[in-house]
């Protein structure tokens, strides 16, 4: 009986002092998304980094600096609005802030961000940031402005390369 229950005890001890780790190196799946060769991918979490060159952008946005902004734009941006309007590379999209910004005073707030990625249909993974932000204006008659806009930002070696914004 004394056998059997010192064998029930180290047993109990060889196994309780198991802690063999069950981390994963797996990408943690968070979604899906319908590529444009319309294959379905799971979307994972994305580069976090990218973050700071979005909380830039706004910043650049709020202080109308083009100069900042085509920095963080890549040459070939693309941008697509909640009213169907796009813009096509980054000295379009400079040219319409320009005057845009002669004429209005917008401003923007950064509430949250999403970092993601996911495959495209040439089997590169892309980043994207979606993230929602207040956006604040006054219209021709002097009555305040305001929407509530998710945007998808995808990034490409630190660099925006195209923004679709939701409202």
């Amino acid at each position: 009986m004394k056998n059997i229950y010192i064998l029930s005890v180290l047993s109990l001890l060889l196994f309780s002092c198991d802690n063999s780790s069950t981390e994963s190196n797996d990408p943690v799946v968070i979604g899906t998304f319908k590529n444009d060769a319309g294959k379905v991918v799971p979307i994972t979490v994305g580069e976090v980094t990218n973050q700071q060159i979005w909380r830039d952008y706004i910043k650049a946005h709020n202080e109308k600096d083009l100069e900042k902004i085509a920095e963080i734009n890549a040459e070939n941006w693309e941008g697509y609005t909640a009213d169907g309007s796009v813009a096509k590379n980054s000295d379009t999209h400079i040219a319409i802030l320009d005057d845009w910004f002669k004429n209005a005073s917008p401003r923007w707030e950064v509430r949250w961000m999403i970092a993601n990625s996911a495959e495209n249909e040439d089997g590169e993974i892309e980043q994207w940031l979606t993230t929602g932000n207040d956006f604040y204006d006054v219209d021709a008659d002097g009555n305040d402005v305001f929407e509530y806009n998710v945007h998808d930002v995808q990034f490409k070696d630190g660099k925006i390369v195209r923004v679709n914004v939701y409202s």
